[in-house]
């Protein structure tokens, strides 16, 4: 697979794009950077691949939603240790053990700040949706 990615400048902010991640599903950029902070947008678990949701439970759904996180920064050049705050949207509390366990293989040391919401439904039936602010 060719990976592309466009980082589009506007002022003080630039609009990341991958293709080693998920396209955007609507009106919003994968990631934008400005000022020395990445803000990227949530993730759900689409294959870059496929354009599908993967098949799985939420450990399944959890790691590749890290995968296109970690897809997305690296295009931005940006690691995980830049990570200072995600915000974890479930759509059943009953996920938070086991997607906690795929987060913490994810952030080994110097986690980031978090915060962790049950939501009644996230885009295409996914299980989990991760939004990430990274600083450098």
């Amino acid at each position: 697979m060719r990976i592309t990615n466009d980082i589009i400048s506007s002022g003080m902010k630039k609009i990341i794009s991958t293709t080693a991640a998920p396209g955007a599903i609507g009106p919003y950029s994968q990631a934008v950077e400005a000022n020395g902070t990445l803000y990227i947008s949530g993730q759900v678990a689409i294959d870059p691949a496929t354009g599908k949701l993967v098949e799985g439970g939420i450990t399944e759904q959890t790691t590749q939603v890290l995968r296109n996180i970690r897809a997305i920064l690296t295009a931005a050049g940006y690691t995980v240790d830049d990570v200072v705050k995600s915000t974890c949207l479930l759509s059943d509390m009953a996920d938070f053990k086991a997607m906690n366990e795929v987060y913490a293989r994810f952030y080994t040391s110097d986690q980031p700040a978090r915060a962790a919401f049950a939501v009644k439904g996230l885009p295409l039936g996914a299980l989990v949706e991760i939004e990430t602010i990274a600083v450098k």
